[in-house]
């Protein structure tokens, strides 16, 4: 099993205690979200780590993974769609200001590109990541994703919402961000067993597609379920061939 380093500190923006776990000490550094209620170290606990050994081993990637503080704020049911509209755009301000400045210190390069990675939820959150900050992430692994978080807002659309959501804000977006974007690559990859719904993949490919985003949906057939076996065969490929 792959050493661990664990970097610990308290987030202004999303006003607790956070964590930053890295497994590997080389090479292309991957920004790993867990699903909807995770924590930084779930990805090891279902062995998304051990299936990536020998990319680790051999100094190709090193794994960064943080709690998911939005999504186990959305799966709580605790809390109001605008509290959890709100936090969902925090955790993305936390996860650009204070995660990647401490990847990049960590890899010693504040121009280092990172890969977004994550299955359901995480995959949500790997996509907002590449599309709000193409400056610092250059592609996505968004494996079996749920891309429109609108169902939990119970018709109570909000702005923090609508920025927080790519489904929602790419087709009005234009500029600088958007010419960098056209540069990065989004992959989409989905079985369609048990659980999936490879309908989402391709909703949120069309609305890139539209952008001129690069983008692919990989189906990977019936026999592949919403669960972690499916993620310990995608991550690893995808990861040797774009990595």
């Amino acid at each position: 099993m792959s050493e661990k380093d664990v970097l610990r500190w308290y987030s202004p923006r999303i006003e607790r205690d956070a964590q930053l776990v890295r497994w590997g000490h080389f090479g292309t550094p991957v920004l790993l979200f867990p699903t909807a209620g995770g924590d930084a170290e779930e990805v090891e606990r279902f062995h998304l780590i051990r299936v990536l050994e020998p990319l680790l081993d051999a100094g190709r990637i090193k794994v960064y993974s943080t709690d998911s503080a939005a999504g186990k704020a959305w799966m709580s049911g605790e809390h109001s769609a605008e509290y959890c509209s709100k936090l969902q755009n925090l955790f993305d301000s936390f996860i650009y200001e204070e995660v990647t400045a401490a990847i990049r210190q960590d890899c010693n390069s504040e121009s280092v590109e990172v890969i977004a990675a994550g299955a359901s939820i995480g995959a949500f959150n790997a996509v907002a990541t590449v599309c709000r900050h193409p400056d610092a992430y250059r592609l996505a692994i968004a494996m079996s994703g749920t891309f429109d978080l609108s169902k939990y807002l119970e018709g109570r659309f909000n702005q923090d919402f609508y920025f927080s959501s790519p489904l929602h804000y790419l087709p009005q977006l234009e500029g600088k961000s958007l010419e960098v974007l056209r540069t990065r690559l989004i992959l989409l990859p989905s079985g369609e067993g048990d659980y999936e719904d490879i309908g989402e993949s391709w909703r949120i490919a069309n609305i890139l597609g539209a952008k001129g985003i690069p983008n692919r949906v990989d189906s990977w057939g019936s026999d592949y379920h919403h669960d972690w076996n499916t993620w310990r065969e995608m991550l690893p490929k995808y990861l040797d061939e774009f990595a």
